[in-house]
């Protein structure tokens, strides 16, 4: 895992999350490349119909997809895809990486989550849990996970 992208929607507003990123991602500088790649949402109406969602969320998609490496070993972040602990991420990070994937890409969808294209188009489905999580807190859990991926693989002390 020589390279991270993490691919998402929207733009971190409130500034404890956006100092929780850079501090996670000034951590990982030593770890790997990691870039974080913003696509804008779109809006959304308070009462929009079940096409109307689909529409938005095949709009983001298509954004997602213009930044999605064709070399890379994607993982979308889906409440219905698999759930592992941390120990098990690492694990499974390490076997795609000694098989060759060295450029892991992330995909965070916006607030209605992600069409079935971009599902299509990942590689492996990751949920952390049954529970919904704003996709900007969403952000910073995910690189803490990265962050923590990388301390349990070199075997460094983190607290837990």
């Amino acid at each position: 895992m020589n390279k991270i992208d993490i691919v998402c929607i929207g733009k971190l507003k409130e500034t404890y999350l956006i100092n929780a990123m850079d501090e996670y991602s000034k951590r990982l500088k030593s770890y790997c490349k990691l870039t974080i790649i913003e696509q804008a949402d779109e809006k959304i109406h308070e009462k929009m119909s079940k096409k109307q969602e689909i529409l938005l969320k095949q709009k983001e998609g298509e954004k997602i997809l213009t930044k999605v490496a064709d070399n890379g070993f994607v993982i979308a972040l889906d409440i219905d895809g698999e759930m592992l602990g941390s120990v098990e991420l690492t694990r499974f990070l390490e076997e795609k990486a000694n098989r060759g994937h060295s450029h892991i890409v992330f995909i965070i969808g916006g607030s209605l989550g992600l069409c079935d294209k971009v599902l299509s188009r990942a590689n492996y489905k990751l949920s952390f849990s049954k529970m919904t999580f704003p996709h900007q807190l969403f952000r910073v859990m995910l690189i803490e996970q990265i962050y923590r991926v990388y301390k349990i693989r070199l075997n460094e002390t983190y607290h837990k």
